[in-house]
């Protein structure tokens, strides 16, 4: 079942050896990777004279770039032939740091079958699903039956790491799969939701219960609340009760039915775990799966209530589970990677990670969301090692051998790299570009605004003195986007709004006179530097795909270290253009 080679990675490279050692070295010794991937924030992208990209861009490369169209430029980051000769030939030094980042970043085309080979999910199992996640849940289905059958370690169980609405666990429980699925999910409020769609999808049913249906109406029809209730409403709602209890009826709303999972040779079935998950410890977990099998309503049998009769089953006496889960944010990923060597009963783990600006930092104190222009001295590397007793065991890195590189200091990521890392450039078409640039080109100018007219100042900080102070605004109404005037109108009324930030009296002092002439004035001065900003985040967007790429094989590096693992690998399951998040890490145990 392992791929040829452990990583998907360029065929520059004669062994994996070889790549790994290319991929830390070039981390820790390039300083425009590293300025690019955690140095620049866009935020502050105007704050400064001159503006960053003449900071952080090497002057040979500057005038090239602003020629180049922006879907031209990503075409030659990402797919042109480098070796083509070029009427507009771009700086020496730009062809070499552009093969440095193609060869450093693993291959993202899978290797598997074409979708269209693949089980196709019947209609009533797809519900609620997406294209996207009915293309992520169908090849990954496949794949983790495929990657347990060839262990040969005779999985029973598969456990699904933050369910969530069980997309997953649903598809593998039905035919043709038929497995045991337990989803483990730290949300009520999913698992509840998860259970309704196991309804519709016809793998659960609704506890039977009688009803008295003109009672039922009348129930369903007072949704006056409680607190608002005359002493005559409940006078009427205890008649109610006492003629249910005279005739056994059940008035319960549906969504507060149970529902009966049940069991039969050869079929699958689920079972739901609460559970919030802070290592990857499953001991609890695996308690629970026994005491449900054991308690587990078997085939159709019933009472004459109706009721799915739960006849005794015995338990697996070995109960051999398989770590999965698609798109576990931050930290989950490395939890359920860890729950191979955490657990006995875990035999198996194939995880496909996401949200890596999620993660939290191993090697020192935490980098937050600020928006800060990192000094051009490799940013990428953790904090100096006196902040190591304030370091997350659970954060990235998680093998020694990222952690101790670079002469002992390890590789670090602040939240700037990992956000970049979730980027998908491969996947960027001409009007995307164009919203998401104008939107960042929008933001940074209003932080320039925002230090011209004093509601922020330069952060107080050693460390990043040219840095402003941030600002979150987050998203905005669609009529917000329609220009840079609306845009600024619409931010500051949202700031002016919110109680918990007490900007009002601020932006009133400073900005309430401002007119929209002045507003415009500032679109019309910055406009030509726009294609500045939109370079800069093109370069970095297509850098971080190095960065991706050290997160994921910092993760397989850890299963090749632990003395439990028998294999590992990494390869693309599914096609990265409809989810770009693709890279699956598997780990076998002896």
């Amino acid at each position: 079942m392992p791929p040829p080679e452990a990583l998907p990675i360029s065929p520059e490279f004669s062994s994996v050896d070889e790549y790994v050692d290319s991929l830390l070295h070039f981390a820790t010794a390039s300083t425009i990777f590293q300025t690019l991937c955690g140095g620049v924030h866009i935020l502050d992208f105007f704050t400064q004279e001159p503006s960053l990209y003449h900071k952080v861009i090497p002057e040979e490369w500057r005038v090239w770039l602003l020629r180049q169209d922006s879907m031209e430029l990503l075409n030659f980051f990402m797919r042109d032939n480098l070796d083509t000769a070029r009427e507009d030939a771009p700086p020496e030094s730009l062809l070499r740091y552009v093969r440095e980042i193609r060869k450093h970043s693993l291959q993202r085309q899978s290797t598997r079958e074409p979708a269209e080979k693949k089980t196709k999910l019947p209609r009533h199992i797809a519900v609620g699903m997406v294209p996207k996640k009915i293309h992520e849940v169908s090849n990954f289905a496949d794949y983790v039956v495929d990657v347990a059958d060839s262990t040969g370690t005779g999985i029973t169980h598969f456990v699904d790491f933050g369910s969530g609405q069980n997309y997953l666990g649903r598809t593998l429980a039905s035919p043709p799969y038929n497995k045991h699925i337990v989803a483990v999910e730290s949300k009520e409020g999913n698992i509840k939701g998860a259970k309704g769609m196991d309804v519709q999808a016809g793998i659960a049913e609704r506890e039977k219960v009688m009803r008295n249906k003109k009672l039922f109406r009348q129930q369903q029809d007072n949704v006056k609340p409680e607190a608002e209730w005359s002493e005559k409403d409940f006078r009427r709602r205890a008649k109610k009760q006492e003629i249910v209890e005279d005739n056994g009826a059940d008035l319960r709303p549906i969504k507060e039915l149970d529902t009966i999972y049940t069991s039969a040779e050869g079929k699958g079935y689920m079972q739901y775990v609460e559970h919030i998950v802070k290592d990857g410890d499953l001991s609890n977990v695996v308690a629970q799966i026994q005491t449900m099998d054991t308690a587990l309503p078997v085939g159709n049998t019933e009472d004459p209530s109706g009721r799915p009769i739960a006849l005794e089953v015995t338990p697996p006496k070995d109960v051999r589970l398989m770590a999965i889960s698609i798109h576990s944010c931050g930290n989950l990923s490395h939890h359920g990677i860890r729950s191979l060597v955490l657990n006995p009963s875990v035999h198996a783990v194939a995880i496909v990670g996401c949200c890596y600006n999620l993660l939290t930092e191993r090697l020192g104190p935490p980098s937050y969301k600020l928006p800060l222009m990192r000094p051009n001295l490799r940013p990428i590397n953790a904090p100096p090692t006196a902040y190591i007793e304030e370091h997350d065991p659970h954060g990235f890195p998680m093998s020694e051998r990222v952690g101790t590189c670079d002469r002992g200091d390890g590789i670090g990521l602040n939240i700037t790299a990992r956000m970049m890392a979730v980027q998908a450039p491969w996947n960027w078409t001409p009007k995307d570009s164009d919203s998401f640039f104008t939107r960042h080109y929008w933001r940074a100018l209003l932080q320039k605004m925002f230090l011209d007219y004093g509601v922020v100042g330069i952060a107080k900080s050693a460390e990043f003195p040219d840095s402003t102070e941030p600002v979150i605004i987050g998203s905005l109404r669609r009529s917000c986007y329609a220009s840079f005037t609306t845009y600024v109108r619409g931010a500051l009324a949202k700031l002016a709004a919110d109680p918990e930030r007490n900007m009002n009296a601020l932006i009133d002092a400073k900005m309430g006179a401002m007119t929209d002439e002045d507003i415009e004035r500032y679109a019309a001065e910055y406009d030509v530097k726009k294609k500045e900003l939109s370079v800069t985040w093109s370069l970095m967007a297509f850098s971080a795909g190095a960065v991706e790429s050290l997160i994921v094989v910092d993760r397989w590096l850890w299963l090749k270290e632990q003395p439990e693992v028998k294999d590992a690998w990494v390869e693309a399951v599914w096609d990265y253009g409809l989810s770009p998040r693709n890279l699956v890490v598997v780990g076998i145990k002896k």
